[in-house]
């Protein structure tokens, strides 16, 4: 039935399109808008929606943020309206008043980009609109208030209940493989041959997330290799002249890159499920498993030994000075002011060993001097690392780490 629905929807979605596309070519984007949302027929509707999304396409950055100036200011909440809801609800509390009151609540331009998600195919549309919201931001930081309406759907549409996890191997659509080395954010990936050396292999594992709406598009993936023992540089797990191992012979998972996909999907999170979703498979799947660890780059680094007096980092100082950063260094929230462990301690990991000379690219040598970071992942304590560190904002990390850092806190007392 639901198949008869859309093919329906489908025919008379063209035929009204082409019925309508002179007068709607003659209107503004915004009067087109402003009838979507007085519309309440489903093919009409999504027909006009499609027009909208095409001619968004079609746009230059000014006219862009033109729309998203008229959706902010011209689809606002009417204040006067909450405030005399709010006034009805609390004289008389009941399912009318209180929805009299949520309507109320709701900008008119939430309801407009949902109806913009009833055209087929509208999601990644929308999702590379709040890509150039973001952009315009940056610029007009009054947009931000679109955004908030952005996120809040997008939090709900992206939820984990609708994500779906898939293995990426060298057998998967070529379209999906060109994306992974597109979007591959940590370790460049150089070629196709590049790509083979870390899909291929029996001793590696690559999973993403993806959305229904969305099924050829990774939203966020994780790279694994396979390891005996903890992996203590990126080099011995990215060179061809490596031994390649059977899955079964492994008693280590690293977790060495995670890349986000969509920008316009920034402030979604994914990565958190998305690992522990692939600890609990790969425990699942290779029982010889037992430890889950990742081999992380710390990106300040650098940027704020210099900034803090610290000095430049220097071999065989990089690796105290960055148990030291990971342990003390905070944003005035009382947070770890390095991202990636913002992350991985929100996640339930712990800080377990930090190594020099980790990543000798150019770009791990600019950021940490090369050095890196292992974040473990104890499938038994990560729920309890997760309270402590929301609740307490505790860094858990190994008595090797709080060492490391403690010859640095010496050393500046000695100072």
């Amino acid at each position: 039935m639901n198949f008869f629905t859309e093919l329906f929807s489908s025919v008379f979605d063209r035929r009204y399109r082409k019925a309508r596309s002179n007068e709607e070519d003659n209107r503004t984007v915004k009067a087109m808008c402003q009838d979507l949302l007085t519309r309440h027929g489903e093919v009409s509707g999504g027909a006009l929606a499609r027009n909208i999304l095409d001619r968004y396409d079609q746009m230059s950055s000014d006219e862009k943020r033109e729309l998203f100036e008229f959706m902010t200011h011209g689809l606002e909440v009417v204040t006067d309206e909450v405030i005399t809801a709010l006034t009805e609800y609390q004289k008389q509390p009941s399912k009318q008043t209180y929805k009299a009151f949520a309507s109320a609540c709701e900008p008119r331009r939430q309801e407009l980009i949902r109806r913009f998600n009833q055209v087929p195919g509208a999601t990644p549309k929308l999702v590379k609109m709040r890509e150039d919201l973001l952009k315009a931001t940056k610029e007009d930081a009054s947009l931000g208030i679109l955004d908030v309406d952005f996120n809040h759907l997008f939090t709900s549409w992206f939820n984990r209940g609708f994500l779906v996890l898939r293995p990426i191997n060298w057998d998967s659509p070529a379209s999906i493989l060109e994306k992974i080395i597109a979007y591959e954010a940590v370790h460049a990936i150089d070629s196709w041959d590049d790509l083979r050396q870390r899909l291929k292999p029996s001793d590696r594992r690559c999973y993403g997330f993806f959305h229904p709406s969305m099924a050829d598009d990774p939203l966020i993936f994780v790279e694994v290799a396979l390891t005996k023992g903890t992996a203590s540089s990126i080099q011995s797990l990215l060179t061809t002249d490596r031994e390649i191992i059977e899955a079964d012979e492994a008693d280590t998972a690293v977790f060495y890159s995670i890349s986000n996909c969509q920008p316009g999907l920034a402030g979604i999170s994914f990565g958190n499920f998305l690992i522990k979703q692939v600890a609990a498979n790969l425990a699942r799947d290779l029982d010889n498993l037992n430890t889950f660890v990742t081999l992380s780059p710390i990106p300040g680094l650098a940027k704020w030994a210099n900034s803090a007096g610290m000095g430049s980092l220097g071999k065989g100082k990089d690796q105290a000075l960055a148990a030291y950063y990971l342990l003390n260094a905070k944003r005035p929230d009382g947070k770890p002011l390095d991202p990636v462990t913002r992350f991985h301690l929100g996640n339930g990991a712990m800080i377990q060993a930090v190594h020099a000379d980790a990543d000798v690219s150019s770009n791990g040598l600019k950021q940490s001097n090369g050095a890196m970071v292992n974040y473990l992942y104890d499938l038994t304590q990560v729920s309890k690392n997760h309270e402590q560190f929301v609740t307490e904002q505790k860094v858990v990390a190994s008595d090797a780490v709080h060492a490391l850092s403690a010859s640095i806190a010496t050393r500046k007392k000695g100072e």
